[in-house]
């Protein structure tokens, strides 16, 4: 059968729909929950060079749509029928990218040449380390964040190397659970190969090798005409998470987008300096790494929904990351929450194309979802290891309609778990689940509302991690004149007199009895709020998004026994004041902080720390902020620039151990 354009629209099906199958096939047969329930998996069918051109259409991680798996593909030196090969080591071809994701792939022969891969991953629940769940941010190496498996075959010929299981059993914390996924992702790429082997025998081995070429070609033509409706021009946005470490100062994604005809590139230069937490991502900076180029995916794909998502979607983009810092580390820095930064890094890059194309395009999505893991005991005293699902936000307030609540935005794939299935297998019970009222930032169009879990605790030394923690601090910013949206909350024993708020730490022990209450952050708001329809707002009144008081204070609409005050709502309207000339409203916080960590203050920190050895850059980041905080702020950019060389200087006479690189040649 030839490959003109129809066929390769039907081969694109056939290869879709056998990635759908691996990715049944791996929720119905997995045993953690964060896997059969909130699909934190991927499945692809990649070619012999290891490009991604299919994967599932409504199930898993759309994070890896565009991977390329030919770093890995290339570490095994000989495939056979039936070898199955393994991974979850960030440094080997930065595939992998933190301890939990274990990545499999199997290849698929055909008259004895290999015809594709069929791969995967899953993120395990806990794979040991030095915390439940293997991952905090306080940890400051890879090798504390539990078991790391070099790239090697796990089945060779059909057999199972059993040395090898017994090591990953070995070290887990919950290893029926963990083999029990294992099983279910070996099951998925079997039926993988099953598929593909009958694609093969519709289309033949030429027209299939020939067709999935076509398959990235088509792709990258249909992201070239998105790119070229968007203006020329260099565009500027960062953001942060909260903290660099527990109790550190703010992590800075900073990203300047250059659109030029049909192509795009994103320099990360002007982002923090690798850190001695487990923010950093190990891109080995590859320039279409695909959790740097996740906001390019969810942009091109939000301009067009008709777009194919494989990696001819990406051929178009490159990044620019420089080595040793938070977007491109070396080891062994600690790596495993780099799905924060990489939700830091989608926001600044949506924020850039808002720039560029702010009518059709939201405001910003939180990027702060915690993962609720916990680890406790049962009533047998039995050890219970599980994922409780994630506690976030919504989505910006887009240029035609609201933000949608709960869920959506930059972390749509991961879906919730419901109550029935949390307290069916963990020993807790859920006091309140759902929507937190006035939690949406106000605007013409309302930032999705941010979800609130509360839960009690029954056993004693019982520890909740919370990973991904953010937001505490810095808001989601509005854009066009809407509103910020509100902060996270992370709480033992609310409402009570011992009542502790813990920011953003996220591994806490709880007691039984001890309650703990996690609320997301909001997403902004679009346009004025001041715009938005009064009985918009009485209908958000009327289901519980908005109190009384948000009504009024942060739309100026008055509401009395159920009913708008037209009268009274003209004037508090008429006193509201403007959020400002700027494109982003991002809340009292960040402006604060700007106010000091300019734009050209950053770009002075950036180039003395470029130039220090990578051990020592955090370090010296944060000398350079406790030196900036104890002087007063100078009053033009010219003392500045005099003040932090005062700085700079003053660091490298303090600490002469310093070696600075010399310049080569």
């Amino acid at each position: 059968m030839a490959i003109d354009g129809r066929n390769l629209q039907i081969l694109a099906n056939y290869c879709a729909a056998a990635a759908d199958a691996m990715a049944f096939t791996l929720m119905r047969t997995a045993h953690s929950t964060f896997v059969k329930e909130t699909e934190d998996f991927s499945c692809q069918i990649v070619t012999r060079e290891g490009l991604a051109f299919a994967s599932p259409r409504s199930f898993g991680a759309p994070w890896y749509s565009g991977i390329d798996y030919a770093p890995v593909l290339a570490l095994i030196e000989d495939y056979q029928e039936g070898d199955i090969c393994i991974t979850n080591d960030s440094y080997a071809g930065n595939v992998a990218t933190h301890s939990p994701d274990i990545h499999i792939w199997k290849p698929v022969f055909f008259q004895g040449q290999i015809a594709c891969f069929v791969v995967g991953h899953i993120h395990n629940t806990d794979v040991g380390g030095a915390v439940p769940a293997s991952l905090s941010r306080s940890l400051t190496e890879i090798v504390q964040e539990g078991l790391r498996i070099p790239p090697l075959k796990i089945i060779s010929g059909g057999r199972l190397n059993e040395d090898v299981a017994r090591i990953m059993r070995l070290n887990v914390r919950a290893p029926d659970q963990n083999w029990g996924d294992f099983n279910a992702q070996i099951a998925s790429v079997n039926i993988g190969e099953r598929k593909v082997l009958e694609i093969i025998a519709r289309f033949g081995i030429d027209d299939f090798l020939h067709g999935v070429e076509g398959i990235l070609d088509y792709a990258c033509q249909q992201a070239r005409n998105i790119i070229a409706t968007i203006p020329d021009g260099e565009y500027f946005y960062a953001d942060y998470a909260d903290e660099d470490t527990d109790g550190g100062y703010p992590c800075r994604i900073a990203v300047t987008l250059r659109v030029t005809g049909d192509t795009l590139e994103l320099d990360y230069t002007g982002s923090d300096p690798q850190l001695t937490s487990s923010l950093n991502m190990p891109t080995g900076g590859r320039e279409r790494h695909p959790l740097a180029l996740v906001g390019v995916t969810y942009v091109l794909s939000t301009l067009d929904s008709r777009l194919l998502l494989n990696a001819g979607t990406l051929r178009p983009t490159r990044a620019i990351l420089p080595s040793g810092t938070v977007m491109n580390c070396e080891a062994p820095a600690a790596v495993g929450m780099r799905s924060l930064t990489c939700a830091v890094s989608q926001i600044a890059t949506l924020g850039a194309f808002s720039l560029a194309v702010p009518e059709r395009l939201p405001a910003n999505s939180p990027g702060g979802n915690s993962i609720v893991n916990i680890k406790t005991v049962d009533a047998q005293s039995r050890t219970v290891v599980a994922s409780m699902g994630p506690v976030g936000g919504g989505a910006g307030g887009t240029p035609r309609h609201d933000g949608p609540d709960g869920s959506g935005g930059l972390s749509a794939f991961l879906k919730n778990t419901p109550v029935e299935i949390n307290e069916a297998e963990v020993p807790i019970l859920v006091r309140r689940y759902g929507l937190f009222p006035d939690s949406g930032g106000a605007g013409r169009y309302r930032g999705g509302m941010a979800t609130v879990m509360e839960f009690e605790v029954s056993a004693p030394n019982t520890v909740v991690t919370a990973r991904n923690r953010n937001r505490s601090v810095f808001a989601s910013a509005g854009a066009v004149g809407g509103s910020a949206g509100k902060n996270s909350s992370f709480q033992t024993n609310p409402d009570t007199e011992h009542k502790i708020e813990h920011g953003n730490i996220d591994v806490i022990k709880c007691n039984p009895g001890d309650v703990v209450r996690l609320i997301g952050p909001g997403a902004g708001g679009y346009g004025p709020a001041r715009e938005r329809s009064p009985q918009s707002v009485l209908r958000d009144v009327q289901c519980g998004f908005v109190s009384l008081e948000g009504a009024r204070r942060d739309y100026g609409v008055v509401i009395h026994d159920g009913a708008i005050d037209a009268f009274e709502t003209e004037i508090t309207r008429s006193s509201m004041p403007n959020q400002g000339s700027g494109h982003f409203d991002y809340g009292h916080a960040r402006r604060a902080f700007e106010t000091v960590w300019t734009r050209a203050r950053y770009a002075l920190l950036t180039e003395f720390l470029a130039s220090m050895p990578v051990v020592w850059r955090h370090f010296l980041k944060h000398q350079v902020f406790a030196a900036v905080a104890a002087v007063p702020a100078p009053e033009s950019e010219e003392a500045m620039s005099e003040q932090m060389a005062d700085i700079l200087h003053g660091l490298l006479h303090k600490f002469p151990a310093i070696r600075t690189p010399q310049p080569a040649g």
